[in-house]
C-alpha cells in the first residue's frame, strides 16, 4: 500500500463556513418566517432542526436517511410540519453561497500547481447540488463526503478513509477546518491541521508552518 502512495503534500478543505458560507439562523428565518420571527426564535429553530449536527440531522449528513423521512422524523420531534421541514432541508442547497476569499485562495493553491482535495460532513443532496452548480469544484483533485461514505467527522475512521482515498499518507496532509473539534481529530490520525477563522488567517498560517 505505501508503495503507491502518491508524493507532494495537500491541503484538504472543509466545506462548511470554510469554503462556503452556512448561517443555519438565516436559513431557518427565510424558510420558517411565521415561526423564526426574531434572533431568539431562529436560534431556537435552527438548534430544534439540526440538533448540533448530531442525532436526526447527523443521520442524514452520514447518508442513512431520505429527505422524505428526515422531514417526517424531525417534524414529529419538534411539531414542525413535514412541509416545514422540507423547506429547510431545500434551503440547504441555496443558502451556502461560496466565500469568495477562499475561493480565490484556492484557485491561486491550484495555479500554483498545489493538489487539494476536500472532506466534508455533507448531505447528498447539497453535494450533488455543489458539484453541478460550481465551476471551482473542479479544483479539486478528489473529496470525500460524508453522505457518500456513511461516516462523519470527527470519527476517526473517515481520516483513515480520506487519506487512502487521497492516495497520500497522514502526515502529508493539510486540514482546514472551522470546527475544532475536527481539528483535533486529523491531528490524532497523524494528520496536520490548521483551525480555519477566514482565508487571510488560514493562508498566513499554512505559509508560516512552512507548507
Amino acid at each position: 500500500m505505501t508503495d503507491n502512495l502518491k508524493t507532494g503534500r495537500a491541503l484538504v478543505f472543509d466545506f462548511g463556513r470554510v469554503v462556503f458560507r452556512w448561517r443555519p439562523e438565516v436559513l431557518v428565518s427565510a424558510a420558517l418566517p411565521q415561526r423564526a420571527t426574531d434572533a431568539e426564535a431562529s436560534r431556537h429553530w435552527a438548534a430544534q432542526v439540526f440538533q448540533a449536527y448530531g442525532g436526526d440531522w447527523g443521520d442524514f449528513d452520514r447518508g442513512v436517511v431520505e429527505p422524505p423521512e428526515l422531514a417526517r422524523r424531525i417534524a414529529a420531534r419538534t411539531g414542525l410540519t413535514v412541509g416545514e421541514v422540507q423547506a429547510v432541508i431545500d434551503g440547504c442547497q441555496r443558502e451556502p453561497e461560496p466565500l469568495s476569499d477562499t475561493v480565490a485562495w484556492l484557485r491561486r493553491l491550484h495555479a500554483q500547481g498545489r493538489p487539494l482535495h476536500y472532506l466534508s460532513n455533507m448531505p447528498e443532496p447539497s453535494a450533488a447540488y455543489f458539484e453541478r452548480t460550481h465551476d471551482f469544484m473542479k479544483l479539486f483533485e478528489s473529496g470525500v463526503f460524508s453522505s457518500r461514505v456513511k461516516l462523519l467527522k470527527p470519527d476517526p475512521a473517515i481520516y483513515e478513509h480520506a487519506a487512502a482515498v487521497f492516495g497520500r499518507a497522514p502526515s502529508q496532509l493539510l486540514f482546514l477546518d472551522d470546527h475544532l473539534p475536527n481539528i483535533a481529530a486529523a491531528k490524532a490520525a497523524g494528520w496536520q491541521a490548521v483551525h480555519f477563522v477566514d482565508a487571510a488567517q488560514a493562508e498566513a498560517e499554512v505559509l508560516a508552518s512552512g507548507w
